[in-house]
């Protein structure tokens, strides 16, 4: 039995709009959206918590159909990224704003007791525009969790954030979340968002569900080009040449990559690698049981953050792979360098192919 289930949702608000959209979830699942601007990820937001009537479709909570029922019954909370919070309320008035119409025991320490989990506690007698960004997202949580919703969905609440304050908010809400087990809908731009909350994912584009998985298979399984390139994998075009009942190799001009995958023989193909599965050697390693080693040429070396993307010729292949600060510390990679890649034949997925 699932928590909530969407069957066959339509929804047409004009130029925005979603189709025949089915997923469900179960209690606890941590679901995050994905997909360029103009989705229609907000709308699926706004129709499961109540804004929007869909033309076509049901949406059901708990096996109860809520598709028509007031947002304010559906006992559903939603945080924008701009936090909507009241201006002339403190923090703690904030949080219990959400309360006013229900009689709690011990209202007051409940509240206290949100605020020290989400560390805005010494905050309670502030007023909003006294707070930094982060804080006051915090407290849009705060407010959001306090009458321990059904659900809990998330319109990009992190976006106005610097980095830190983003790491701390997500490592806060994990606990807090992880602590009522409440399951939430989570729309975000930042992948890495993905990695530290979610353990499923929803991929939209135009209106349409693409993909619906869990972080796994998402990241390492993407199901078309297009999901492969949003989610940063990099993506090759070969010829399948049958490997026996044990996978394939891939003939990408003249770099022959082994995959667990299977395509008929002589059929073009479409390869997915994440530049993280990529492991790179100075010296060609002998030890590992990798069936993909190659030599390549270290054409650049670029920062990203605290990693380095390593952009590798192998061939007239370019593959990109990402690597720590201190590995090209310790390795002395310059440009120009011939170094060795390691790609296990787990991590070359074969995520389209055309028979002959």
């Amino acid at each position: 039995m699932s928590f909530l289930r969407v069957d066959d949702l339509h929804i047409s608000l004009g130029e925005f709009y979603l189709r025949e959209v089915f997923f469900s979830l179960e209690k606890g699942d941590y679901l995050m959206i994905i997909g360029p601007t103009g989705a229609g990820k907000t709308i699926l937001l706004e129709s499961i918590v109540g804004f929007w009537n869909p033309q076509q479709g049901s949406i059901y909570l708990e096996e109860t159909n809520i598709t028509h029922e007031l947002p304010e019954k559906r006992n559903i909370g939603i945080v924008y990224q701009d936090y909507a919070l009241l201006p002339h309320f403190t923090v703690f008035e904030n949080i219990a704003y959400g309360l006013k119409k229900k009689k709690i025991r011990d209202r007051d320490e409940k509240i206290r007791e949100m605020a020290r989990t989400l560390n805005i506690e010494h905050l309670l007698h502030r007023k909003p525009d006294t707070l930094s960004g982060g804080e006051q997202q915090r407290v849009a949580l705060a407010r959001a969790l306090i009458v321990n919703p059904k659900l809990l969905l998330m319109d990009e609440p992190f976006s106005a954030l610097d980095p830190q304050t983003r790491r701390e908010t997500r490592r806060l809400l994990k606990r807090v979340i992880a602590k009522s087990n409440t399951t939430v809908i989570h729309i975000s731009h930042d992948l890495n968002d993905a990695w530290a909350l979610a353990n499923k994912i929803a991929v939209f584009r135009e209106g349409a569900l693409l993909q619906f998985g869990s972080v796994n298979d998402i990241f390492d399984r993407p199901g078309s080009p297009f999901i492969a390139n949003f989610v940063g994998a990099t993506i090759l075009q070969g010829t399948a040449e049958k490997n026996g009942s044990d996978g394939t190799f891939v003939n990408v001009d003249g770099m022959k990559l082994a995959s667990i995958d299977n395509a008929e023989n002589g059929s073009e193909v479409t390869v997915a690698i994440r530049p993280e599965n990529i492991i790179v050697s100075k010296e060609e390693p002998h030890h590992l049981s990798a069936r993909n080693v190659l030599e390549t040429t270290l054409k650049d070396i670029v920062p990203e953050g605290r990693m380095y993307y390593l952009h590798l010729l192998a061939n007239s292949v370019e593959l990109p792979a990402l690597v720590t600060r201190s590995a090209v510390e310790q390795l002395e990679m310059q440009s120009g360098d011939r170094v060795y890649v390691v790609i296990k034949s787990t991590h070359v997925r074969i995520i389209e192919h055309t028979p002959v």
